[in-house]
């Protein structure tokens, strides 16, 4: 009777820190600053989008960069380097001899636990919460686009130019209209029941029902995680020098459309431009439409700085640190939102003079935060919290 010798494949844990690429790390860190940026003002203002309707002063500034860099032009980014990333984490798997039936079985584990992990923050800290739907996009690109061929993930990028067709169509619409148009409309905001809650309690009852919805609306982002799996095929992040006409492009391109679709709504959130009721429904519309496009422009234009980046210094290291610890420095954000800023808490937003100013001051104040507590634990070779947790939940110990 033979005996098989053969080592059996098996699937291997998470990354080691010399696998790591300077671009993705360097994106996240920089990033997560215009995501505390956008949802300090929501949480300020308890709504979506945050923003004073009738600002005054400084605010007015600060509205039109708010709209013009940050609202709806900071989830793109990390949705591009949710694909990126997901890709990456199959080909270490395969580098390590794991089966396509273990590499999907991690994959798939990851992606559900980040669907429980997006319920429990939500539940506990804040509505907008987007972990659940990278779950469930992960679980659907893991199934349905992983391992496919060239040519259906070609696919993606005719949807991103029929999408680039709809946002000139669209603001030419707005172009058009805002000529004839007269009034002094605000841009439309929802109000959400949680921010403005009087309690903690019943701001998690509130979080509970406005959750499901709030990641059903953001599941669509799929289209752009799927250009972030394009790109990662194709290493673009990794081998910065061989894509550089690539990332130049998609950084003037991507950061052009946003900026341009994103100046009507900037102009009238400032008070600068005045428009009636069905306009500003429209620009906020021509907003929301070009902001997808800002996750491959930043995350190209990050490329490219990474590209210049002979030797990490602190400033990059510290931010590349925090990249690698993403998860724990976005869940640290809301736990500092509901202790600064929740009605039943410090409010520091209502007591502090001006909101808009005061949320901005948060937003950075906690970011930095994040940035030197990172920093620290990248010295002491530890991951983040978060990543500890969620990296035993998908690499469980094998016998």
């Amino acid at each position: 009777m033979s005996v098989d010798t053969a080592p059996r494949r098996t699937s291997r844990g998470p990354v080691l820190r010399a696998e790591r690429a300077l671009a993705p790390d360097l994106t996240r860190g920089a990033m997560l600053l215009i995501i505390a940026l956008a949802n300090v003002a929501g949480v300020v203002f308890a709504g979506e989008p945050g923003l004073d309707a009738t600002p005054a002063g400084i605010d007015r500034g600060i509205n039109f960069l708010l709209f013009e860099l940050v609202h709806a032009r900071g989830y793109p980014v990390f949705a591009v380097m949710f694909g990126y990333g997901l890709v990456q984490l199959a080909r270490r798997q395969d580098a390590a001899g794991a089966t396509p039936r273990q590499v999907r079985s991690v994959l798939l584990r990851r992606n559900l636990w980040l669907v429980a992990f997006g319920f429990a923050h939500a539940a506990l800290l804040y509505y907008g919460d987007f972990l659940g739907a990278y779950g469930i996009v992960g679980v659907v690109m893991t199934v349905l686009l992983l391992r496919r061929g060239e040519k259906l993930h070609r696919i993606v990028l005719v949807l991103w130019a029929l999408m680039a067709v709809e946002v000139l169509i669209l603001g030419a619409i707005v172009a058009s209209t805002i000529t004839g148009s007269g009034g002094s409309a605000p841009l439309p905001a929802g109000h959400v029941d949680s921010l403005a809650a009087s309690g903690y309690l019943p701001s998690v009852a509130d979080r509970l029902g406005e959750w499901p919805m709030h990641t059903l609306t953001v599941v669509p982002f799929i289209v752009i995680a799927w250009l972030g799996m394009w790109a990662a095929r194709r290493r673009v992040l990794e081998e910065l020098a061989r894509h550089r006409t690539l990332l130049r492009w998609t950084a003037a391109l991507g950061l052009g459309v946003a900026v341009a679709g994103g100046l009507p709504a900037a102009l009238v959130s400032a008070g600068w431009l005045h428009v009636d009721k069905p306009t500003a429904s429209l620009i906020l519309m021509l907003h929301g439409a070009s902001g997808m496009f800002a996750g491959p422009g930043y995350a190209a234009l990050f490329g490219l700085l990474a590209l210049r980046v002979t030797r990490p210094g602190p400033v990059v290291g510290a931010l590349s640190a925090l990249g690698q610890r993403s998860l724990s420095g976005y869940l640290f954000q809301s736990v500092a939102w509901l202790l600064l800023l929740a009605p039943f808490t410090l409010a520091l937003g209502q007591r502090l003079g001006s909101p808009t100013v005061t949320g901005v001051l948060v937003a950075v104040t906690v970011w930095l935060a994040t940035v030197l507590i990172a920093r620290l634990l990248d010295r002491r070779g530890q991951a983040g919290p978060a990543e500890i947790v969620l990296r035993r939940l998908t690499y469980r110990p094998r016998s």
